[in-house]
């Protein structure tokens, strides 16, 4: 006979797994010689029929025996144990005819169960989510990578092509990839509610893989800036389904740290792409090489995807159950199928709707919370993330840090540890307390910044300051603006307007990315350095007012939970 064993902390939460009941008795008894300073006895009462008095005899506290519940009939037994645990546990056992057994027990520590109780099986879901995170984030390497390859490739790849006098057409092959980007972000959002997420994955690697292959191999700026156009779109689908796909499949005690990952991941793109670039100065044609090497992750992309389970929210929302219950089984195991299918369920008797229109954003339905999203990726352009990396390397230089790479690589190292750090405290302080706190830490790193181009007393000591309030910035807004719009967006999304309104926040964050790259340095021109910093710093501390006022904490709710929340309709 089997026992299926829940347990959890006394807040009335479990995890199922399932034990013999020989192993059951083998494990009271180890727990009864470890904590021999307490005694127990198990009280059996039967509630619809009375045990034989055969199988009634007194149980002495060397153990728990099973093997007196009567296989031939149906019967509920609840064992009460009085001290042997420092809670009150409560164990209740099923039978029918040697069938399985059901404990449900609250318990205090890890000390308690380490014998008696099987691994966690919601510790088994998390696990086997992982690799398909892993996949996905495939998508996050490449959005760094194409973002950072032509910093450091520009300079040779103009050489090649004969474009070293035309800053016109350099700026073209920088932006255009933001332009594509801009594209693909919208795209992203409908590919993936018409074709599923998984199946948008192995779309979306098809401009990725051409494009680094047409950038590999271009002889003319034409083909050039239609490689850089091709990538730009696929990250920008990239940027709207990576989020979203992370953020459905995961278990909701881990999701924040798991949607933390895409931010950390672009942000290690970002830092392969400067690594790449290190073999230029005695390889000029290498800058070839950088761009085709990001084909390979595209196909990895695409063929991973095609052994990961699709979304179970967007199964359910077209209505393949059977799939359904498969994926879910795949990614959390088969113990959750149960749970999770009632959340789905639940949400879907509220609002049996078709999947939105983009017009429905606008409604007076969705628009409070869609503005949330857009203001949100507003805020984390305008606040100068960008502007402060283009100007990193003149920041540097004024404290006497000659090399480019050194420069960058001192704010991409800083930008990877303040993501790692955020990742860990993503599920235990919230994704609000982390947004107001990134944007004050901004704030007071623009001062700062802004102060030392300036204030006349802190002149021998600019450029250290400069370079201070560069880092500080930097691992500010990887504390929160970093990552947390990603994670927070398909969270406070409903599931009929999820992936559309995602696509709609993030072509604002490419948007407000292009506007920033293409006046940053003619605001520089017209106003100084420090004034311009001196604007993000009052741009960060609207954020903070905006999100005290309007974000709501996610934290510890399943998307289900935070749906009915938001929506009166569900």
């Amino acid at each position: 006979m089997q026992a299926v064993v829940m347990y959890g902390g006394g807040g009335g939460g479990g995890v199922k797994g399932s034990i013999s009941t020989k192993s059951l008795a083998v494990g009271f008894r180890a727990l009864k010689s470890q904590k021999q300073h307490y005694t127990s006895s198990l009280d059996f009462s039967n509630r619809n029929s009375q045990l034989s008095s055969s199988s009634s005899s007194s149980s002495s506290s060397s153990g728990l025996r099973l093997n007196s519940l009567s296989s031939s009939s149906s019967m509920a037994t609840e064992l009460t144990r009085s001290s042997l645990f420092h809670s009150r546990p409560v164990l209740k056992a099923l039978a029918s005819n040697g069938g399985d057994v059901e404990e449900v027990r609250p318990l205090k520590s890890e000390d308690d169960v380490t014998c008696a109780l099987p691994v966690p099986q919601q510790q088994q879901g998390k696990a086997s989510v992982l690799p398909f995170v892993g996949v996905a984030c495939l998508g996050a390497i490449l959005f760094g990578y194409h973002l950072g390859v032509v910093n450091g490739a520009l300079e040779y790849l103009a050489k090649d092509l004969g474009i070293v006098e035309n800053a016109v057409l350099q700026g073209w092959i920088v932006s255009t990839l933001l332009a594509g980007a801009t594209v693909g972000s919208f795209t992203g959002g409908a590919l993936a509610d018409k074709f599923g997420r998984t199946r948008t994955f192995q779309l979306d690697a098809i401009p990725l893989a051409i494009g680094a292959v047409l950038c590999a191999t271009a002889q003319s700026v034409q083909s050039m800036i239609i490689g850089r156009l091709l990538a730009g779109i696929g990250i920008g689908i990239s940027s709207a389904i990576v989020p979203l796909y992370i953020s459905e499949i995961s278990p909701t005690e881990i999701r924040g740290v798991l949607g933390s990952v895409n931010q950390l991941f672009i942000c290690i793109g970002i830092l392969l792409a400067l690594v790449a670039g290190l073999p230029l100065a005695g390889n000029p044609i290498w800058w070839r090489t950088m761009f085709s090497i990001s084909a390979v992750p595209a196909v990895l992309l695409a063929l991973g995807m095609a052994f990961s389970p699709e979304s179970p929210r967007w199964l359910f929302q077209q209505g393949k159950f059977s799939e359904v219950e498969k994926s879910i089984n795949t990614l959390y195991g088969k113990e959750r199928v149960a749970d999770v299918m009632t959340d789905l369920n639940v949400v879907s008797q509220g609002s049996a709707e078709q999947e939105a229109g983009w017009f429905d954003l606008f409604s007076s339905r969705y628009w409070k919370v869609v503005s949330v999203g857009v203001a949100l990726f507003f805020f984390q352009q305008m606040a100068g993330i960008n502007a402060v990396v283009y100007y990193s390397t003149a920041v540097f230089r004024s404290a006497g840090i000659e090399s480019d790479v050194a420069a960058s690589a001192l704010v991409g190292a800083s930008n990877v540890f303040g993501t790692t750090i955020a990742s860990s405290l993503m599920d235990r302080q919230g994704r609000k307390s982390l947004l107001i706190t990134s944007f004050l830490g901004m704030a007071a790193s623009m001062l700062l910044l802004s102060l030392s181009f300036t204030w006349k007393a802190l002149a021998p000591y600019s450029g250290t300051l400069a370079v201070l309030g560069t880092v500080c910035y930097v691992l500010s807004f990887s504390l929160g603006a970093g990552p947390v719009p990603a994670l927070l967006l398909p969270e406070i999304f409903s599931s009929r307007i999820r992936a559309k309104a995602v696509a709609l926040s993030l072509g604002m964050h490419w948007a407000a990315n292009f506007v920033i790259g293409l006046y940053f340095l003619s605001f520089v021109n017209k106003f100084g350095i420090s004034s311009v910093y001196l604007g993000f710093s009052g741009i960060c501390l609207l954020g903070v007012l905006y999100i005290a006022a309007n974000v709501v904490e996610t934290k510890g709710r399943s998307l289900e939970e935070i749906e009915r929340a938001l929506d009166p309709a569900v």
